[in-house]
């Protein structure tokens, strides 16, 4: 079963469209018409566990601050991966487990995001 096309992603208050650039076996990839926003969906079933990992891919060009008159194209990826086990979890506490990390990164003005992002362990 695929994913609707296209996709929506929001960044810093922008919504992002990402129609479908590929599919294959277990993998979607959504792309920004510029190519700045890339979101990757991706499922590697194994004997007893399956990874889900979705990728979020991000790239601007910035000016250097060390040289004058020099842009770089700067880029970030930012990956959710879900590890489970093919039988014994439902549906329901895969979810949860997940919303349970999602709202604890995104609690209190995002508190615990900006603490990870900053390199506190």
């Amino acid at each position: 079963m695929a994913l609707s096309d296209p996709q929506s992603v929001t960044i810093g208050g922008v919504a992002n469209s990402l129609p479908n650039t590929g599919r294959g076996l277990d993998t979607a990839i959504y792309t920004k018409d510029d190519g700045n926003v890339r979101l990757r969906v991706t499922h590697n079933p194994g004997k007893t566990r399956v990874r889900r990992s979705m990728r979020l891919d991000f790239q601007k060009i910035a000016a250097d601050p060390l040289l004058a008159g020099v842009n770089r194209v700067e880029s970030m990826s930012a990956f959710v991966n879900i590890d489970v086990p093919t039988i014994g979890l439902t549906v329901t506490e895969q979810k949860d487990t997940v919303k349970g990390l999602i709202a604890a990164l995104t609690a209190s003005s995002d508190a615990l995001l900006i603490k990870f992002i900053g390199g506190e362990s």
